[in-house]
């Protein structure tokens, strides 16, 4: 294959890939794009256990740093009323990943910007800010969305 073949190979790829990214920006359904994540169990001897070590797509890892809108379940951190930290859940509370029935992908912690505090609710919030994709941390949440600002519905 002449380089010349490979070069516009690549550059198809690279278009491809950038428009399943842009795809996933501007997705009503940032969940669906965050889900796409498989993991391998690996042994970890500083824990002495099985851990569950997560493989990013492409266009989820190209996602980090930038500001994503989110909508999910407030999971209240202290009580049930106002905080500026809290967990965002794709499924109610009943059926969130901290209750066991969901997987990690599911869910992320939520920083408010400016000291701002999210009133507690039981129906969907939505949120903007910039995600982070934990990508070193086997003890961490995946997602973390920070500067993030409510955006009323």
């Amino acid at each position: 294959m002449s380089y010349h073949r490979v070069g516009r190979i690549m550059r198809y790829l690279l278009f491809g890939l950038l428009l399943m990214i842009s795809f996933a920006v501007s997705s009503q359904d940032m969940w669906s794009t965050l889900g796409m994540v498989t993991f391998d169990r690996t042994f970890d001897a500083e824990f002495g256990m099985d851990m569950m070590t997560p493989n990013y797509n492409p266009v989820v890892l190209a996602l980090n740093g930038k500001e994503v809108e989110v909508e999910g379940y407030f999971i209240a951190l202290n009580g049930k009323n106002e905080q500026n930290h809290f967990m965002l859940s794709k499924f109610p509370q009943s059926t969130c990943f901290f209750c066991g029935k969901a997987g990690p992908e599911t869910a992320m912690q939520v920083f408010l910007a400016d000291g701002k505090k999210q009133k507690y609710s039981d129906e969907k919030i939505k949120v903007k800010g910039i995600l982070r994709i934990n990508t070193t941390d086997p003890t961490g949440l995946l997602y973390t969305l920070e500067q993030a600002k409510s955006i009323d519905p």
